[in-house]
């Protein structure tokens, strides 16, 4: 079968993003239903996914009977979102945004974050700018769970990663690869291949971005910034939540706990 080659970005193809990341959707889910059972002083109904992308976790969550708020800046993850809440019959509010400059009507009780669309905020202001607003539209004693990969000061300079996800006919297999770290610049540049495979079809997509650097004592000093917001704990990616852990540079896989601060 040929591939046809393209250059795009990935975002905005969310059908197979969505399936390369689908076997993360429930643990993830179980951990926010665990975060906010530990450490909300309330019942949590409202909950935000900035950055949502293909809505996978909105869906789950909402699915769980939660009242969710979602957006992004991909107007076709946007609508690959909206066909599948409708398809399941589910309600959401879901509209297009930029993470660092947003406002919700009401505020909500919980939000969260869970895989490195922080990182995609390239300034220590955007950075800054996207906490604010977090804050802003969390009620007091509310949480935010942010979750993105730190760079130990002993990281290697370039790695890669593969696997390979399937769901009915279609298997998506991915390759992220890290072809440049700028530790000055605090950037890090990551191209991924998705090679998707179809009954009929083949299609080869190849996407060149930039994510922001962090180590432990950045991220410290990048949250100093919201003093409005307190660090809880920390997990890692395993979202074990009897389990938090010490924020030292041999942390890479790295879930913030942040409350706003004030009483419920």
């Amino acid at each position: 079968m040929a591939v046809r080659r393209i250059e795009a970005n990935w975002y905005d193809y969310p059908q197979y993003y969505d399936i390369a990341f689908a076997d993360e959707t429930r643990r993830e889910a179980d951990f926010i239903e665990a975060a906010c059972r530990k450490y909300c002083r309330f019942p949590v109904r409202r909950l935000l996914e900035p950055a949502c992308g293909s809505g996978r976790l909105v869906a789950e969550m909402a699915a769980r009977g939660y009242r969710l708020t979602g957006f992004d800046l991909s107007e076709p993850a946007l609508r690959y979102l909206r066909r599948r809440l409708n398809r399941r019959g589910l309600a959401a509010r879901v509209f297009r945004a930029d993470m660092a400059d947003f406002q919700l009507p009401q505020p909500v009780d919980a939000a969260f974050s869970t895989l490195d669309g922080f990182r995609h905020l390239l300034t220590e202001a955007a950075a800054a700018r996207h906490l604010k607003c977090v804050a802003r539209s969390l009620r007091s004693g509310g949480i935010y769970i942010l979750g993105f990969h730190l760079v130990p000061p002993d990281a290697a300079e370039e790695c890669t990663e593969r696997w390979t996800a399937r769901r009915g006919g279609v298997q998506v297999s991915v390759t992220l690869r890290v072809v440049s770290t700028d530790r000055r610049r605090r950037l890090e540049t990551l191209r991924v291949h998705l090679l998707v495979r179809g009954r009929r079809r083949a299609l080869g997509l190849r996407h060149v971005f930039d994510f922001r650097l962090y180590t432990a004592d950045q991220f410290r000093r990048t949250l100093a910034r919201v003093p409005c917001l307190e660090l809880c704990d920390v997990y890692d990616f395993w979202y074990e939540i009897d389990h938090p852990l010490a924020l030292t540079d041999e942390l890479s896989d790295a879930v913030f706990i942040l409350k706003k601060r004030g009483e419920a």
